[in-house]
């Protein structure tokens, strides 16, 4: 019989993991890394599951063997070609008979099989448990345009830890923050995503960070990126956390945005600004459309970026301390990365709010 294994155990094993849920389940979350391989499509997963509300479990059970027995050998091919060595990791949705059915087909065959214990539930344990781990970290602030995000790629080219909360759900973070990016994950999976790489960043297993242990870097966000939500266990911690301002001038944050936004379509751009029409007003989401549809897309920022500006203070007015603001006008994202680094090196940010100046000073090139 095929072993099951505990949720660290599993993570931790050997050989592709086979999500043998159908695959609408997998699609809304799964962990990351693993191959859908269902057992059941989704119609025969709703098949399966009237059968057992309304006729009972052993009806239930003959029916999915039926519908899965034409299909083993289908099943054992495809797990040859995933797992030429014949080790496997295999999980359903809470441990039960579909990756029970499914191990007992691939054990036959030859693979050495092991079991996820609880299932993907337990996993989503694992995942809030992950998240409610305590780590150090640093927020990122800094008005729409001052090019954050290039900032963190290479603050973890420097070998920093990194958490990037906007590259894992494909979003911006604004209204026009979908553009030209793949669609995002279900909140599910950015919670699994997040945790995953979480968990790649030290402990010493008790749920502390280890002493002298870096910091991880990530970017200020409110809690919904997009249509992802950033879970309450991971916002907690950067609202609590110190964090840094940086300050580029306006003509450098309008440069990146044309940069970023300039292959967008004109109806992909109108379409965001209309999104934010109640909160630009009227008048001004018009003079921002007429730019656009003129091919003035710089202008059209300009516009926009003072909702944007007054949004971003008002966030950091409710903050109950200081935040202290580099000035990065004129640096490269791989300058100012670098100068963060020097500055987090020699003196913890939470420092900064004492001498912004005399630091800031003495590292800029």
């Amino acid at each position: 019989m095929p072993k099951p294994l505990d949720i660290d155990d599993f993570l931790q094993g050997s050989g592709p993991i086979l999500d043998v849920r159908s695959p609408g389940e997998f699609h809304q979350g799964h962990i990351p890394g693993a191959i859908s391989f269902p057992l059941f499509t989704d119609a025969e997963r709703a098949q399966v599951g009237t059968c057992y509300k309304q006729v009972g479990r052993e009806s239930a059970v003959e029916l999915g063997f039926d519908i899965a027995g034409p299909k083993c050998g289908e099943f054992v091919r495809a797990a040859k070609a995933l797992a030429p060595e014949r080790h496997l990791r295999i999980h359903c949705w809470r441990g039960g008979m579909r990756s029970g059915g499914m191990g007992w087909i691939l054990e036959l065959a030859g693979f050495s099989v092991h079991l996820l214990d609880g299932g993907y539930k337990a996993y989503r344990r694992w995942v809030r448990q992950t998240l409610a781990t305590p780590k150090p970290i640093v927020v990122l602030g800094g008005m729409t345009g001052s090019g954050k995000t290039l900032i963190l790629q290479e603050l973890a080219a420097l070998g920093e830890s990194v958490l990037d909360l906007e590259g894992l759900a494909n979003h911006r973070g604004s209204s026009f923050g979908a553009l030209l990016l793949p669609p995002q994950p279900s909140t599910e999976h950015y919670e699994n995503l997040l945790a995953n790489q979480w968990a790649q960043f030290g402990n010493d297993g008790q749920g502390l960070a280890p002493e002298g242990q870096r910091p991880i870097w990530l970017e200020a966000e409110s809690r919904r990126v997009g249509t992802c939500r950033i879970p309450d266990e991971l916002f907690v911690q950067m609202d609590a956390a110190p964090a840094v301002e940086v300050v580029r001038s306006l003509d450098e944050r309008l440069d990146l945005l044309v940069e970023i936004y300039g292959e967008a379509s004109t109806e992909s751009l109108v379409a965001a600004t209309e999104r934010i029409r109640k909160r630009l007003g009227g008048d001004r989401t018009q003079a921002a459309i007429n730019h656009i549809q003129s091919g003035n897309l710089r202008a059209a920022c300009a516009i926009i970026l003072d909702y944007y500006d007054r949004a971003y203070r008002h966030d950091l007015e409710r903050r109950p301390r200081n935040i202290p603001q580099i000035d990065i006008s004129g640096l490269s994202p791989a300058a100012s990365a670098h100068y963060l680094h020097l500055i987090e090196k020699i003196s913890h940010v939470d420092a900064l709010v004492d001498a912004p100046l005399e630091v800031s000073e003495e590292l800029r090139p």
